[in-house]
């Protein structure tokens, strides 16, 4: 809702809330949608302002309550300006050879950042964000950089760790600009050809900056990203401490910014079924001492989050169990009965409302 002074006030306005005179009686109750007959009546009463619906008071969901309200209009101004700037930086390095002004990049970041109050509030937003088909690329890189400044810093890394990590973002699958978009965004599963074309961006990123002034984990992360620590990655099958630090959290940061970012062929995941994911097998293929604190910090930000189970019961979650993140303690919201979903593995959380 806003507050409308009443000589701004139209006919089809609906009031937010009631309207009382000045000795307490009630002129209109609040969804009244106001005609003329009804703004000349609050002008008799000395009425001076009244408070309006706006559209997100009509949204029924949390999907439509976010993209419908100021701080979400107000962060797509910024991140969509800023990312116009990086893919601009982005391509002129590619043209020129010329590595990208790390300290832009960076002011990219800060001002995107600066637009939101905390960092769970900046991954939140991410996960509304859709940007078009053609600039996929860019903002996977651009997220996956924003997203690496909130883990490190989850992490208790230096500043200077923090700059680097958020810088490796910004580069590391700058590869996949030199394959087609029919190829990156193909719906469905990819062919074995398609899949082995698709694996060589890790190399193709590799040699466009492993001869230029850019700090050696930075290089090794745009390499190393899918190496995976069982040695079930590519493109040298590496395994444990054979991979840069710095790319074994690029390599989660890639994994989550995925998951979390719809696509033409799928929905994104919501936090917990992302959870539920890396538990299903990630502590083995990445770095656990990484990934752990990480989850731990996105299922405690679901705290009091309502959410649809795949029973179709809806739930508020109550308390996150440290041992099995993504099946927390929820109280229904009909009976206010408590549920372990601990011990109810088969039961999973499917939406968010």
């Amino acid at each position: 809702m806003k507050s409308v002074a009443r000589i701004a006030l139209v006919p089809g306005m609906e009031l937010g809330e009631s309207v009382y005179d000045y000795n307490g009686k009630l002129l209109f109750p609040a969804n009244t949608v106001l005609d003329e007959s009804m703004i000349s009546r609050l002008a008799r009463y000395s009425i001076m302002c009244v408070s309006i619906k706006e559209k997100s008071d009509y949204a029924t969901t949390h999907y439509e309550q976010i993209h419908l309200s100021p701080r979400f209009q107000n962060f797509k101004k910024i991140y969509r300006y800023n990312l116009d700037a990086y893919k601009y930086m982005t391509n002129e390095f590619l043209n020129t050879g010329v590595p990208m002004n790390e300290d832009y990049l960076m002011k990219i970041h800060d001002n995107i950042r600066s637009s939101v109050s905390t960092r769970e509030e900046l991954l939140m937003l991410l996960y509304y964000m859709q940007p078009s088909e053609d600039n996929i690329t860019y903002a996977h890189c651009l997220n996956a950089a924003l997203i690496s400044n909130v883990f490190s810093y989850w992490l208790g890394m230096s500043d200077e760790a923090s700059r680097i990590l958020t810088l490796c973002g910004f580069y590391y699958d700058i590869g996949k600009l030199k394959l087609p978009n029919s190829l990156l965004w193909t719906p469905g599963r990819l062919s074995n050809e398609e899949y082995t074309r698709m694996q060589t961006h890790t190399l193709l990123g590799y040699q466009l900056i492993k001869d230029k002034p850019i700090d050696s984990h930075i290089i090794n992360a745009t390499l190393m990203h899918h190496e995976r620590n069982d040695g079930s990655g590519y493109p040298n099958h590496l395994i444990d401490d054979e991979i840069d630090l710095y790319a074994k959290l690029i390599a989660i940061v890639d994994a989550y910014e995925a998951m979390t970012s719809a696509r033409t062929y799928r929905a994104s995941m919501n936090p917990i079924q992302v959870i539920q994911t890396f538990e299903e097998g990630g502590f083995e293929r990445y770095e656990s001492a990484l990934l752990r604190p990480i989850l731990e910090h996105i299922a405690k930000s679901q705290m009091g989050r309502r959410v649809v189970l795949n029973t179709g019961m809806i739930a508020d979650i109550m308390l996150i169990n440290n041992n099995f993140l993504s099946h927390p303690l929820v109280k229904t919201a009909d009976s206010d009965q408590l549920i372990d979903l601990q011990y109810y593995p088969e039961v999973s959380i499917t939406a968010f409302l």
